[in-house]
């Protein structure tokens, strides 16, 4: 098939564009590389990538979509605190763009949208399903989230990812498990602010996995939503701090007891739907943790560079 993936060469779609490829598909990247790494410079060499260096909002990417039978919007900018930095191009990549998307492909074409597990905003007890409300507590939840409406009412599948984490040619260090095994590494220590906050955590790989999954399974989940995580990850931040200190044994922390963490998000996910159909995520978040603490170790991360905001 041919697939038009918008944002290819960031944390995750350079980890999915090689997957397309070794599966057979033509694909046309677009992306700005604005963060200034060359993260898919290793494939240039398979003839079915093309690479567009142009901006997912133009007229010129718009009219690359009729030419292709799957569309991935992957380009966003992501995080909240990225979003808060600059919050018309969020409204405008995360949201516009989609919508513009949508408005321009046919009945036929597949879109398969990355949203994300934020727009639970906090669940208290209750597992979260792609049933329960949104109820989206940052500018980047709320754009993803409004997109995701639009997809779906489109007929496409939108993949409700967990944060991710795990090496990718487009490093990102402003992830939860990725900034706290870096924090280990570097600095042995980290201050954890609401400690008892929940997360569920994904690998990068499975986090692509899951689109090719999708590509598989298209007539079962087209114009759905689905959590996609690992449901043994379902953890608090202390939780998680601890998994780490197994392998970074002098790794320590402390509970600011009387600090708040500006990101109120705290709820736990479950997966099961996704799961029904077969998926299961390949990497244990201790593969991930000892990946992570390897390559912390043995290659030259300059924090900020390797940060969305």
């Amino acid at each position: 098939m041919k697939v038009l993936v918008t944002g290819g060469g960031g944390y995750l779609g350079a980890v999915l564009v090689p997957m397309l490829l070794d599966a057979r598909h033509e694909v046309t990247v677009v992306d700005t590389f604005a963060h200034g790494v060359p993260s898919l410079a290793a494939y240039t060499y398979r003839k079915k990538l093309t690479i567009l260096r142009q901006d997912a909002r133009s007229s010129q990417t718009l009219s690359l979509v009729l030419g292709h039978e799957v569309i991935i919007p992957l380009a966003a900018i992501v995080g909240a605190p990225a979003c808060d930095r600059d919050p018309l191009g969020a409204a405008t990549t995360n949201q516009a763009a989609v919508q513009d998307l949508i408005d321009a492909v046919s009945d036929e074409q597949l879109v398969i949208f990355p949203c994300t597990n934020s727009g639970y905003g906090t669940s208290g007890e209750a597992e979260c399903t792609e049933d329960s409300p949104l109820t989206p507590l940052s500018h980047y939840a709320v754009t993803k989230t409004e997109a995701e409406r639009s997809v779906l009412a489109h007929g496409g599948i939108s993949l409700r990812f967990a944060t991710l984490f795990g090496c990718s040619p487009r490093m990102r260090l402003d992830l939860m498990v990725n900034d706290f095994c870096y924090r280990a590494v570097h600095d042995r220590a980290l201050v954890l602010f609401e400690s008892h906050f929940r997360r569920n955590f994904l690998h990068v790989q499975d986090a692509a996995w899951a689109f090719m999954f999708a590509l598989e399974h298209t007539s079962t989940m087209m114009g759905r939503a689905y959590n996609v995580g690992d449901s043994r990850a379902n953890m608090t931040k202390l939780q998680l701090a601890h998994e780490i200190a197994v392998e970074v044994p002098d790794f320590i922390w402390t509970n600011a007891a009387h600090a708040e963490d500006p990101d109120k998000r705290d709820y736990i996910v479950s997966n099961a739907r996704i799961e029904a159909l077969g998926w299961r995520p390949q990497f244990t978040l201790r593969e991930g943790i000892r990946e992570l603490i390897s390559a912390f170790r043995g290659m030259l991360f300059e924090a900020q560079q390797w940060r969305n905001a």
